[in-house]
């Protein structure tokens, strides 16, 4: 059964207000035409969940959608603070944005811990540490075999995953392939599943090359094609990170007038991501192309 739906048909059905939104990617495959079209939607009142909130949280935050970030690293990567995220947290603006800290690790726990069905998971790396006098989520927890006492963090349950892709068949069975974040396991964590890839393919091409199968079409909910739906991040094999937005991005975030005059111009006046690609113009795709470079091919053998 098909399950392609536009992107915004996707977000109108399956990302409610209040909503604990886990928009997965880690440096590669960040869904930023998702969050514009969250933006565009004006979804409210949601709790933003992410190893590392970085400019599409900023934006999300600075559109006034979040009302609490849950996260293990939180910054403009290789450049600096997210100015918006800050203004919300130090200043209310445009409105008061809790947060919930962890290390990479601790949240990969919590997710890990509900895509395996299990109630908490216990882990080392908060001793020495002062996360837990400022997170009541962390506690402890002794080991029954040996009786050491080890951190515990909850399992986190996202109401919508949204992961971007290289590719999937219109069952959403989704492939991908470079640098692996926890799309898989925020997939299976969550309790409902929207995936956005580059382009989707036959089901003989994903049968093709099973072992790149990341996530199932079985837990899949909706499937969206969107090119380009993962700039300014990358994805490997279609286009490069595009490093100049996010340098870029320190300077335009510094004021609010800044951050709003972006969004009116590149999101809110914009009807989707096909109308952002024009605008651009096609040199972005031309500056951002990377060159071929093919993986060796795998002789699966055919089953008789």
């Amino acid at each position: 059964m098909t399950k392609l739906l536009s992107m915004k048909e996707a977000i109108e059905r399956f990302v409610q207000d209040g909503d604990v939104v886990a928009a997965e990617g880690f440096t590669h495959l960040i869904p930023f035409a998702a969050g514009h079209e969250m933006i565009r939607q004006k979804k409210k009142d949601l709790v933003l969940c992410r190893l590392t909130p970085d400019l599409i949280y900023d934006q999300m935050v600075a559109a006034g959608l979040a009302q609490k970030l849950i996260f293990g690293w939180i910054g403009n990567p290789g450049v600096g603070s997210l100015h918006a995220i800050r203004r919300a947290v130090e200043k209310g603006l445009p409105r008061p944005v809790e947060i919930e800290e962890y290390s990479h690790f601790g949240l990969l726990c919590r997710i890990q811990a509900a895509a395996s069905g299990l109630p908490f998971m216990p882990l080392r790396n908060y001793r020495g540490t002062d996360l837990p006098s400022v997170n009541e989520s962390l506690r402890t927890v002794q080991c029954p075999f040996t009786g050491e006492e080890l951190a515990a963090v909850p399992a986190l349950h996202p109401d919508v995953a949204i992961i971007h892709a290289q590719r999937a068949d219109a069952c959403g069975n989704t492939q991908v392939w470079g640098l692996l974040g926890i799309q898989k396991e925020v997939a299976f964590a969550s309790k409902k599943v929207v995936v956005v890839v580059e382009e989707i393919v036959d089901e003989e091409v994903i049968r093709s090359d099973p072992n790149r199968t990341l996530v199932p079409g079985v837990i899949v909910d909706a499937v969206v094609e969107e090119p380009f739906g993962a700039h300014p991040s990358y994805v490997q094999g279609y286009y490069d990170r595009d490093n100049d937005f996010y340098v870029a991005w320190d300077r335009v975030s510094r004021s609010a007038e800044g951050v709003n005059a972006y969004l009116d111009e590149w999101v809110h006046n914009l009807s989707d991501r096909d109308a952002y690609m024009k605008k651009h113009g096609a040199a972005l795709a031309l500056r951002l192309k990377p060159e071929p470079h093919p993986a060796r091919p795998v002789d699966y053998g055919l089953y008789r």
